[in-house]
């Protein structure tokens, strides 16, 4: 079980969710990098809660990480629901650039894999462009073969431990990224790694946000949804439900897990 230190936790289907706001996140890669730990700092929103729900390892997994915090509005109202309160729902896709300043400010090496290929490269210049002197050691696209002993697998942990970077940055999507690092992250040479969903899709610029107007009302989930309609409608209209009425059973009482 990893050090989860004394950040206060709630329970939310079965996974513990620090009570933490950015600038507390922040800090604590900058402790975990300053340190030299090898550490897991994973975040959740409806869909990963839903599908901690029902896949035992990614329940496993999301409880061993050092912290895991709130990317999902929806995830605040379930932990109120719980009579809770989550400070602040710190949303991955606004890290794009505090993440390139922070790593610029402190002098993190980071390394950047998923996405189509091309993508991280073109997320890495940008970033690099807006920040001159952060230290992209390396990227790699997320279209290889995943499975723990293939020949491209061993290739990627080869290329990322030859750079040891301070920061791993994985972006498969749910739950593709939590899987390779549940299976992988025991041999892997970096000191934090963190999963990033569209991350890098967004910072390359290949894939437009919801407009500002509607992330600070929190309803980005809907602008995606306008977005992509076909990929996301499952997710955001029966998975939030599903979310919500399985929250609900476990204030009752009545989750089974």
């Amino acid at each position: 079980m990893a050090n989860r230190g004394a950040a206060e936790q709630i329970e939310i289907l079965g996974v513990s969710v620090h009570l933490l706001e950015a600038r507390e996140v922040r800090s604590a890669i900058e402790g975990f990098v300053t340190r030299g730990e090898k550490r897991l700092v994973l975040n959740v929103n409806c869909h990963g809660l839903n599908l901690a729900y029902r896949l035992p390892w990614m329940r496993t997994f999301l409880n061993s990480a050092d912290l895991v915090f709130c990317d999902g509005v929806g995830v605040m109202v379930g932990a109120r629901l719980l009579g809770h309160r989550i400070p602040e729902r710190i949303a991955f896709t606004d890290w794009d650039w505090q993440l390139g300043s922070q790593a610029e400010e402190h002098g993190y090496s980071l390394f950047l894999l998923g996405a189509r290929p091309g993508v991280a490269e073109r997320a890495a210049a940008r970033l690099e462009e807006a920040h001159p002197h952060l230290r992209v050691l390396g990227t790699h696209h997320g279209y290889f073969d995943r499975r723990r002993e293939t020949r491209d697998n061993e290739d990627v942990i080869r290329r990322i431990n030859g750079l040891r970077p301070d920061i791993l940055v994985v972006c498969f999507g749910m739950p593709l990224q939590e899987r390779w690092l549940f299976e992988n992250w025991d041999r892997i040479d970096a000191r934090v790694a963190m999963v990033g969903g569209a991350f890098l899709d967004y910072v390359s610029g290949d894939v437009r946000r919801p407009p500002l107007w509607m992330r600070r009302h929190s309803l980005e989930w809907l602008g995606r949804l306008l977005i992509d309609p076909r990929r996301l409608w499952r997710r955001y209209l029966v998975g939030n439900s599903l979310f919500l009425l399985r929250v609900l059973r476990q204030r009752l009482g009545l989750l089974r897990l």
